[in-house]
């Protein structure tokens, strides 16, 4: 088959932004602007004449703002949105508004002189990640043909029985909001477990994701704080731009909250967290990998695999990009392969 280039449609009333996105895609070779649109109204005509593979939208737009065009364009005919963000705790609630119309990711509206090229280089390949699923509507392909069975379970010599589990944690990026959201909401308040989540997000946006779980969900959800003793029913959100670590103590176990170093690319990292929990209950964690980019979370998944901990992974069907999942899953880490719909639910069962 011929390599065909992601088609986008770029979305922003400034028509400074709508250059700069473009000129940014544009040095891509996968990637091709196909048209521009200046407010809500616009976006869903232009989806409907052009389907692209690819929408970027801003939240803030005259006419139909983004949120409202984000719930149109899914309805009539969907299509992956990123969706542009200032980095503002306001600019966080409405983002959250556009992942719960539809949106599947997010980037800051951020490309200054210090962030650009990183910036750049991550709306590219952002665009190219959920860009795929787009190719393959539109030319007609199936990735793989849908599974006969809702889940896939591995044939393991170490798996923990039920009761044995004394933590849950939770990894995601791309897609995960929305995902995790999800998860949450099919738990029951008497939860048994301490819960930990890490999803790639950044510092201002962390505290408005957690107060948003906290009011949707049956269970406690808070934006870890350095100190925090680790309580079933609670689960504990890291937060945005730091790194979410464990520590043993005589009255249980502790969250601390670390600084993160230059080298760490994600902040926070699944890794560092699920690493350390592995570390302190090698054979008693239940690990789940939800949706996102990139490979965060294999490493500690081997840890916690070695130590006789439980691994999970979202099936590829379900997931907005299927990256972290699979890479825990061809590793031979993974011990159960569900759908996102069926893991909440397994949770209460497992627990």
């Amino acid at each position: 088959m011929i390599a065909s280039k992601v088609r986008v449609l770029v979305v922003d009333d400034s028509s400074f932004f709508r250059r700069r996105i473009a000129d940014i895609l544009g040095k891509d070779p996968g990637i091709e602007v196909v048209g521009f649109a200046g407010n809500g109204e616009s976006a869903i005509t232009e989806a409907r004449r052009l389907k692209p593979d690819v929408i970027t939208m801003d939240v803030e737009m005259p006419v139909l703002d983004g949120i409202s065009a984000v719930k149109r364009i899914v309805a009539e005919n969907p299509t992956p949105i990123i969706m542009f963000s200032s980095l503002t705790h306001e600019g966080a609630r409405a983002t959250l508004d556009a992942l719960d119309a539809g949106a599947v990711d997010f980037l800051p509206k951020q490309f200054d002189e210090g962030r650009g090229r990183d910036a750049s280089s991550q709306l590219a390949r952002r665009v190219l990640a959920v860009g795929s699923r787009g190719i393959n509507r539109r030319l007609g392909t199936i990735i793989r043909p849908q599974p006969v069975v809702k889940e896939y379970t591995r044939s393991t010599s170490v798996t923990a029985r039920k009761g044995s589990y004394k933590l849950v944690a939770i990894g995601a990026s791309t897609g995960g909001p929305v995902a995790i959201q999800g998860l949450l909401a099919a738990l029951p308040e008497s939860f048994a477990l301490p819960i930990i989540i890490v999803v790639h997000m950044p510092a201002s946006f962390t505290s408005a994701y957690a107060e948003r779980l906290n009011s949707q969900c049956a269970i406690k959800v808070t934006e870890a704080s350095d100190g925090d003793l680790l309580q079933a029913g609670h689960a504990y959100l890291a937060p945005g731009g730091k790194q979410m670590v464990f520590e043993q103590r005589s009255n249980g176990i502790v969250i601390r909250i670390k600084e993160s170093s230059s080298d760490q690319t994600y902040r926070p990292c699944v890794d560092v967290s699920f690493g350390s929990a592995a570390r302190l209950l090698p054979a008693n964690v239940l690990a789940i990998i939800l949706t996102g980019m990139g490979s965060d979370g294999k490493q500690a998944a081997r840890l916690l695999k070695d130590g006789g901990s439980t691994i999970w992974s979202q099936n590829e069907e379900s997931c907005v990009v299927y990256g972290m999942p699979q890479a825990v899953e061809k590793a031979g880490l993974s011990d159960r392969v569900l759908p996102l719909i069926d893991i909440g639910p397994s949770l209460v069962k497992a627990v």
